[in-house]
C-alpha cells in the first residue's frame, strides 16, 4: 500500500488471528451473508454476486465478474464497485473468527483498470487482533489469481454486538433478518458493514 495511514497499523502489543474452531472449512463457499447485500447477495440484480471462500487459516478467496452495470469510465469497472468487492471480501474474513465487525477504514490503491467482463480474483487476510480492532488486507487481480494485481487494500474491521445492526438498521429488515429460522443465516446476515 502506498502511503496507508497510521490508523491501519496494528499496535505492538497487537495479536496474531487465530481461526475459529467453527470457521468454515477451507475451501468452503461462504454464501451470501444477506440476500439483499449488494455485494454478495442474490437478491440484487446489478450487485456484485461475490463469491468467498475459506481458506488456510485466517484468509479468504472471493472471485466476481464486471459487468457492464459496473462501469465507471467506458468499458472499465468503477472504482467505487471495485472498492465494494475489496470490502465485501474483507468483511468476509470475519466469518473465520466467527465475530461481527463492521468496516472501520478501508484504504484502497487502484494499480491498473478492470475492464467489463473481466473476473477479479480476491485474496484476503486478517494480519492482526487488538481488542475489538480487526486489521487486514486484501489483493484483486486480473487474468487469474495470480495475474497482475489491478486493486489493493488494507482495512480496519471493529467488532460489534448485533445491536449495533438493531438499533441502526430499518425496522422491518431487521425484524426479517431475526425472524429466519436458520440460525447460520441469522448470525451471517449481521456480518459486515455499517
Amino acid at each position: 500500500m502506498s502511503g496507508t495511514s497510521a490508523a491501519l497499523t496494528p499496535p505492538a502489543d497487537a495479536v496474531k488471528p487465530v481461526r475459529h474452531p467453527d470457521a468454515p472449512a477451507p475451501g468452503e463457499l461462504l454464501g451470501a451473508h444477506y440476500e439483499h447485500c449488494f455485494g454478495c447477495g442474490g437478491g440484487q440484480p446489478h450487485g456484485l454476486h461475490l463469491q468467498a471462500r475459506a481458506g488456510e487459516g485466517v484468509c479468504v478467496t472471493a472471485e466476481f465478474t464486471v459487468q457492464a452495470a459496473h462501469q465507471g469510465a467506458p468499458g472499465l469497472a468503477h472504482g467505487g464497485v471495485l472498492a465494494t468487492a475489496l470490502d465485501e471480501t474483507l468483511g468476509s474474513l470475519n466469518w473465520m473468527l466467527r465475530v461481527i465487525a463492521v468496516t472501520g477504514r478501508l484504504e484502497t490503491d487502484f494499480v491498473r483498470p478492470v475492464p467489463v467482463d473481466t473476473v477479479l480474483f480476491l485474496d484476503a487476510e486478517i494480519t492482526a487482533v487488538h481488542g475489538r480492532k480487526i486489521y487486514s488486507r486484501a489483493t484483486g487481480r486480473i487474468g487469474g489469481p495470480d495475474g497482475p494485481v489491478a486493486v489493493r487494500a488494507e482495512a480496519l474491521f471493529i467488532e460489534v454486538k448485533v445491536d449495533h445492526f438493531i438499533d441502526n438498521g430499518r425496522p422491518a429488515e431487521i425484524r426479517a433478518a431475526m425472524a429466519d429460522p436458520d440460525q447460520v443465516k441469522r448470525a451471517r446476515a449481521f456480518e459486515v458493514n455499517p
